[in-house]
C-alpha cells in the first residue's frame, strides 16, 4: 500500500469483511453429505433442515465480534458480506441461521456451485475469509487480503475484545526478507538484516488490513480499546529492529510484538487470546490451528 493509500485508511470510515458460509457456522455434516451423494441429496437436506439454526464456525466468533463494534461506533462501520457458494435456495438456511444468531448480516451473494471471489471487488471487501483455498488465492492473485480459514476444533475467546494476531513476513510485509532465508539460510538472512534495519520493508498483502484495523483503534483510548493486536513472528534479535522501525515509518501502533525466535506459536497465540491468527507459513498454520482460529495467506516463497 502506498503513502496515499495509508492516508486514506487513516480516515478510513468502513471496514468490509466477506465472509464463506463454511466459515461463518459448521457446514461439515452437510458438507460431507455433498462429496458422498451429491448436490441434489444436498440441497434436499439443506432445505428440510432450513428452519434448523447452523451451528457457529471456525470465523463466527471473530464476525460477531467484528458486528459488535458497530454498537459503540464513533463515525465509522463494520459491514459482513456473505460469500456463498450455496445456490439462493440452500442459502435460505444459512440465511434463517443469521437471523438465529442475532447477526447483521444483510448482503449476500449465493452463486450456486461457482467461485464467488469476483464480487469481492463490487462489495469493496478489504478482507476475504474462506475454506475455499483456490478462492483465497485468486483473491490474493486480484490485490486483496484473503486467507483460508483453516478447520479447528479451537476454543472461542472468552474475552469480549476484539483480538486479532498476525505473522510479519509475507503477511504484513512483503516476502522480500523471508525469500532470502529461504534461498540463501538463516545466516545471510541475519546479515541482510543488520545491513538493512534501517531500510523500511514493503508491504505485503494484509498491511491494508491492519491500517484500518489501527484507523479505528485509533477512535478509542489506548487503555479502553474493543481492539487489541499483536505481531507474532519467528523472528528475534537482532532481525526485530527492522520490523519495530518499518511499523514506526508507517504510523501504525500494534499493541503486542512477540519476536519468538522459531518457537512454536500455538501457545503464544493462546496465552494472547486471538480470536484469529494470519500466517503464510502452512506449518505454522497447522499448529496454531489447535490453539486459536487461524487464516492460512497463501502468499510469497513459502507458498511458490
Amino acid at each position: 500500500m502506498s503513502d496515499e493509500k495509508d492516508k486514506e485508511a487513516a480516515g478510513h470510515k468502513r471496514f468490509v469483511v466477506a465472509v464463506s458460509s463454511r466459515a461463518l457456522f459448521d457446514l461439515d455434516e452437510s458438507h460431507r453429505l455433498f462429496e458422498k451423494e451429491g448436490l441434489e441429496t444436498y440441497a434436499r437436506f439443506q432445505i428440510d433442515h432450513e428452519d434448523q439454526p447452523l451451528e457457529p464456525g471456525v470465523a463466527f466468533g471473530l464476525v460477531k465480534k467484528l458486528l459488535r463494534l458497530n454498537d459503540i461506533a464513533k463515525d465509522f462501520e463494520v459491514e459482513v458480506i456473505l460469500l456463498s457458494r450455496n445456490s439462493g435456495d440452500t442459502g435460505l438456511r444459512i440465511f434463517n441461521s443469521i437471523e438465529h444468531h442475532k447477526l447483521e448480516i444483510v448482503r449476500a451473494a449465493f452463486t450456486n456451485g461457482a467461485s464467488p471471489y469476483s464480487y469481492v471487488e463490487p462489495f469493496n471487501v478489504d478482507l476475504f475469509l474462506s475454506t475455499h483455498a483456490h478462492d483465497v488465492r485468486k483473491a490474493l492473485l486480484a490485490g486483496f487480503a484473503a486467507a483460508t480459514i483453516l478447520p479447528a476444533n479451537a476454543r472461542h475467546a472468552t474475552s469480549d475484545q476484539l483480538r486479532i494476531a498476525f505473522d510479519g513476513d509475507a503477511v504484513i510485509f512483503s516476502d522480500e526478507a523471508e525469500r532470502i532465508s529461504v534461498e540463501q539460510g538463516l545466516e545471510a538472512f541475519s546479515r541482510s538484516e543488520a545491513t538493512a534495519a534501517k531500510q523500511p520493508l514493503s508491504g505485503g498483502p494484509f498491511r491494508g488490513v491492519l491500517s484500518a484495523i489501527h484507523a479505528i483503534q485509533t477512535r478509542f483510548p489506548a487503555d479502553d480499546n474493543p481492539i487489541r493486536t499483536a505481531l507474532v513472528t519467528a523472528r528475534s534479535a537482532p532481525a526485530h529492529k527492522r520490523v519495530i522501525l518499518t511499523l514506526r515509518r508507517w504510523g501504525i501502533r500494534i499493541d503486542e510484538a512477540l519476536f519468538l525466535g522459531g518457537r512454536d506459536k500455538g501457545p503464544f497465540l493462546r496465552a494472547f487470546g486471538a480470536d484469529i491468527f494470519f500466517d503464510d507459513q502452512p506449518r505454522n498454520c497447522e499448529s496454531a490451528s489447535p490453539h486459536v482460529a487461524t487464516g492460512h495467506v497463501p502468499s510469497g516463497v513459502a507458498n511458490e
